[in-house]
């Protein structure tokens, strides 16, 4: 549930912390004096779009904490997000600069604005004075179905995708089958033409430096025969030097430790010099001009051109070419395969009916439950006798939704038949079944979202349909969180908690403050809300009051 509510700078709020207690409770006050701006604050906490508006005038930016109870179906998704919980609180602050910039945090953490959303899904539920219009529309009326029947068709969606999906591919394939088969003749000659040559994948550099070598060959070997005849067998030769000035400074090294060291050297590059010869002798042993493998080379080297001409590739890029052209070969095989087209479509079909079945299975079953218990409520909202009814419609089409269509149905009076909602219901009784919905839906999804906002929708309603509201949102109150902006006082009366709502001058600026009231003063709030002469009004309040303390909050 809601704890606390913390605004700073937005619209007219200066500065307000708000706490807040489970049971019901109401926001009163004047026309204009900021009760929208609670809810809005803490929609915009919740993720809704940041307006730059909802800065207070002259303020650098507006901010907004909302503190929760973690509710335990939301405890796997902080645990998945690393929005770790401390002591089962949750932290929810967003700022909006004067710019429209907007920043969040979860328990401390930055958090987008999807993630926002996703979270408030466990938090809230908030129902607007305009509700009725999302009755009128079908996704909406499938959605709140679907909420009821436990029908998750996240599958159902995934399914119908994957079937339009399919059957897009096997129509494609069917209208270019021609244009697929010339492609994979075409792409099977060239595929035929290099797999002749089977070009390596690092044989291009291989043959380059291999035809290098045999090209140079004579060079090689002459350069080789010279630099060993200057090492051994010349004369004088670069071993004998290098022996002799190694004799000169033994001869002496006892007297000076500094050359040595000069010694030392010398011997290793003595050492060196021996190496480079064996390994030019042993080269010479090995190396012998190889025609037949030079003329073998050249022909390769040229197969290798030839075709990277004709492709206008690099030649060291046949390999890569000829592996692609295999995969883009398999696809065509694969789009050209009508027979595993049309299986795959038709399993992606039976898949979905499948699950079309289920769903639709789920949905038979909650909508005479949910058709019962609104009709139960709407005979407390001045509608006797009326009669409520979700109606399923069979498609002649499949639709990614499903088998069947969602169509809300009310009978306004006893003896006459439900008809389509919105054809016959007025502007009044639709707010009061948005809210007999809204009830009757709230009940059964509490441990999902344990807190309930209803703002003004009661708004359209009064006398003896309004004592009936505010006792529906008390019993609401004892099993889940209910917070009502409301103009009507039968409301207010019913509530365990009452806010009031008022805006004052303070020196030029209009600032809005938020108070909460007990004993005379709310008394006196719910005489205001009446209206009339002060001391009725007062009498009158009273009586309310007295009557809604003892209003039944059993199920």
């Amino acid at each position: 549930m809601l704890r606390r509510l913390t605004l700073r700078d937005v619209v007219i709020v200066s500065q307000l912390e708000l706490d807040f207690e489970a049971g019901f409770t109401v926001l009163t006050g004047e026309t204009g004096a900021g009760k929208s701006i609670l809810v809005d604050a803490l929609q915009l906490a919740l993720g809704n779009r940041a307006d730059a508006t909802l800065v207070r005038e002259a303020a650098v930016r507006a901010e907004v904490s909302a503190e929760f109870d973690v509710p335990p179906t939301l405890v796997p998704w902080l645990a998945d997000a690393d929005f770790a919980a401390a002591d089962g609180l949750l932290l929810v602050r967003r700022t909006v600069d004067a710019h429209g910039k907007s920043r969040a945090w979860i328990n401390g953490s930055a958090a987008t604005m999807g993630q926002l959303r996703e979270m408030a899904e466990h938090l809230v539920d908030i129902h607007g004075q305009h509700a009725w219009q999302g009755l009128t529309r079908p996704a909406t009326v499938r959605a709140l179905l679907d909420s009821q029947a436990g029908a998750d068709t996240s599958a159902l969606t995934a399914g119908w995708q994957a079937w339009r999906s399919a059957q897009a591919t096997l129509d494609a394939a069917r209208a270019r089958r021609d244009t697929l088969e010339r492609e994979r003749e075409r792409l099977a000659w060239q595929i035929g033409e290099v797999d002749k040559l089977a070009p390596g994948t690092d044989e291009w550099d291989a043959l380059n430096a291999e035809h290098q070598r045999l090209a140079h060959g004579q060079a090689l070997l002459d350069g080789a025969r010279t630099a060993l005849q200057a090492l051994t067998d010349g004369d004088p030769a670069a071993d004998g030097l290098l022996g002799r000035a190694l004799d000169a400074v033994d001869e002496v090294a006892r007297y000076d430790a500094d050359i040595a060291s000069v010694a030392e050297v010398m011997r290793a590059a003595q050492v060196q010099l021996q190496d480079a010869a064996h390994s030019l002798q042993a080269y010479l042993g090995h190396r012998d001009p190889d025609p037949q493998r030079l003329a073998q080379l050249d022909d390769r080297l040229a197969a290798w051109v030839s075709l990277a001409r004709r492709y206008r590739r690099a030649p060291a890029e046949l390999p890569a070419l000829l592996a692609a052209w295999k995969e883009e070969l398999k696809a065509l095989d694969a789009a050209a395969d009508l027979d595993a087209l049309e299986r795959a479509q038709r399993a992606a079909e039976q898949t979905w009916r499948d699950e079309a079945r289920r769903i639709s299975a789920l949905r038979a079953k909650a909508a005479p439950r949910l058709s019962a218990a609104v009709t139960q409520v709407m005979q407390q909202l001045g509608m006797a006798g009326g009669r409520f009814e979700v109606a399923l419609l069979p498609q002649d089409t499949p639709q990614s939704f499903g088998l069947e269509s969602v169509e809300l149905r009310v009978a306004g009076h006893a003896g006459s038949s439900p008809r389509a909602l919105a054809k016959v219901a007025s502007g009044g009784e639709l707010s009061r079944l948005a809210l007999a919905i809204a009830v009757t839906t709230a009940r059964g999804g509490s441990a999902s979202t344990p807190t309930l906002i209803f703002d003004e929708i009661d708004s359209g309603v009064g006398g003896s349909v309004a004592d009936s509201v505010g006792a529906l949102m008390k019993r609401l109150g004892a099993s889940v969180q209910v917070l009502a902006v409301t103009h009507l006082a039968q409301v207010a009366a019913c509530a365990d908690h009452h806010l009031v709502v008022s805006k004052a001058l303070k020196g030029k600026a209009t600032v809005s403050d938020v108070q909460p009231v007990a004993a005379d003063e709310r008394v006196a709030e719910v005489a205001r809300m009446l209206g009339g002469e002060r001391l009725s009004g007062a009498v009158h309040a009273r009586a309310l009051l007295d009557r809604g303390a003892q209003a039944q909050v059993s199920k």
